[in-house]
């Protein structure tokens, strides 16, 4: 076997071409970036063979794109991943690309949706620092860590975004410097060499904490589309921890200010509240814009007052046209549990913490879409009522939505289901599975366990509404 030494993506092209036409297989041939690697591997470190000049041919325009991003992979093996997916485009496979379960294929094509990923985050992530230089030049430098040697792939973009600006960024494998004309290409720095803060980080951070939505806050989310491996080159990242930290009192402080979310129900609500003049001002609520495209609101049923009131998240599909909560497909689970649980469903309350039905068309079908923070607060005082209306002894949260529509945006059903907490007006509440979770789990096993919960979770709320 002869290895083949590789300095950039164009240099493995023109030795491909011509090994190609010497007819050398991918069996015959290794490439590596430097002699090293290739004796790691057994591969002999032959003297750059002359080879004859290549013939030309054609391959498909996606496998040169493929390869372009591919080769900015860290895998060792990429160049003969690459070769091998070459020579058999070139002999007898002509569509081999587009045969996307083939091993050579899956396996390149994962290569280049990590690069892709890897240039992305780059884009989003690299910060510059303003540094002191001899000339009347501003000149901006940043350090960044990626995952792979996407350095060449997005030098382009920055001198796009930045075309004026003279700018460096610098990585562990190598550097480049924009003058506003050119490319200057550099060896890789360390992160100890990267550029201390300026008066320019401070603004952003400033500007950070100022755009920052904690009524929108998803951590979860937000860690997976932000990295922690990247905040240590992120002067707004020593801002999260306590911005995470402040996120339920800055959200009930922009609720109270009707600041960033919608106007809530509060003007429709009725001064001398009845069952009769609530049911008249809901009608008329159009606090949100879900009322645009349900069919009509749909007002709790039941007794009033009532000792156990159940609060779900929002009306269905069928109870959208119906008119009543509770009668599709998870209302008849519910109905089951109730039975289950010894409670008759005439003498419980049952209401959502969104009277609206929300979707999302797909042909002629109604998909249930989540209500957003913005919509159940828009709503709350509409179930603030009815609390009021009922004065129930204890509330029963069906799902993590009603949960904190009664409990707070910070309680988490997968952690604290089946435990009693303070309710609204002095009651007791406690929250569990919504019944529509039976239907969106496959597995008989945890269906039956979803609704085992749910079924003893309603039985000790009604065993403490009675008491």
């Amino acid at each position: 076997m002869q290895s083949r030494h590789v300095e950039s993506f164009e240099d493995w092209r023109n030795q491909a071409r011509q090994l190609i036409a010497a007819e050398i297989s991918p069996r015959e041939v290794c490439f590596r970036e430097n002699s090293s690697q290739a004796e790691l591997f057994g591969a002999t470190n032959t003297p750059q063979e002359k080879l004859p000049a290549a013939r030309p041919f054609r391959v498909d325009r996606k496998f040169m794109q493929l390869a372009d991003r591919v080769v900015c992979h860290r895998d060792v093996d990429r160049y003969d991943l690459l070769y091998r997916i070459l020579w058999r485009l070139t002999h007898g496979e002509p569509k081999l690309m587009q045969v996307t379960v083939d091993d050579d294929i899956y396996r390149a094509s994962m290569m280049e949706k990590a690069v892709r990923r890897d240039a992305h985050k780059m884009k989003a992530f690299v910060r510059f620092c303003q540094v002191e230089t001899e000339s009347d030049r501003e000149k901006y430098v940043a350090w960044h860590e990626p995952d792979h040697k996407v350095l060449r792939l997005i030098a382009p973009f920055f001198a796009r975004r930045f075309r004026g600006m003279d700018w460096t960024i610098l990585t562990p494998d190598e550097s480049v410097s924009w003058d506003g004309k050119q490319f200057a290409w550099g060896p890789g720095v360390p992160m100890s060499q990267r550029p201390r803060a300026d008066s320019l980080e401070e603004l952003w951070k400033t500007y950070y904490a100022s755009i920052f939505n904690p009524a929108r806050l998803k951590t979860k989310a937000m860690k997976a589309e932000m990295p922690v491996r990247y905040w240590k080159t992120l002067p707004e990242a020593e801002l999260i921890d306590d911005l995470i930290r402040k996120a339920n009192t800055r959200t009930e402080s922009m609720i109270s200010h009707r600041e960033g979310v919608a106007f809530t129900a509060e003007r429709y609500l009725p001064e001398d509240l009845t069952v009769e003049s609530f049911q008249a001002g809901l009608a008329q609520c159009d606090a949100c814009s879900l009322c645009e495209h349900a069919t009509q609101v749909i007002a709790g049923e039941g007794p009033v007052p009532s000792r156990l009131v159940l609060v779900g998240e929002q009306p269905g599909d069928q109870e959208d046209l119906v008119g009543r909560p509770f009668i599709g497909p998870a209302g008849q689970i519910l109905n089951q549990a109730l039975q289950d649980a010894g409670i008759r469903r005439d003498e419980v309350y049952l209401t959502n913490a969104v009277k609206h039905f929300k979707f999302e068309e797909r042909g002629k079908q109604r998909l249930h879409k989540r209500p957003n923070v913005s919509e159940v607060t828009a709503c709350h005082p509409w179930l603030q009522a009815e609390f009021l209306l009922t004065v129930p002894r204890v509330v029963v949260c069906l799902g993590s939505t009603a949960a904190q529509a009664v409990l707070g945006r910070g309680f988490k059903i997968q952690t604290s289901r089946g435990q009693f907490f303070s309710g609204p007006h002095d009651c007791e509440a406690i929250a569990t599975y919504h019944p529509s979770a039976a239907l969106r789990v496959r597995d008989v096993k945890r269906k039956e366990e979803i609704i085992r919960h749910l079924t003893e979770d309603l039985r000790r709320a009604a065993e403490k509404a009675k008491a």
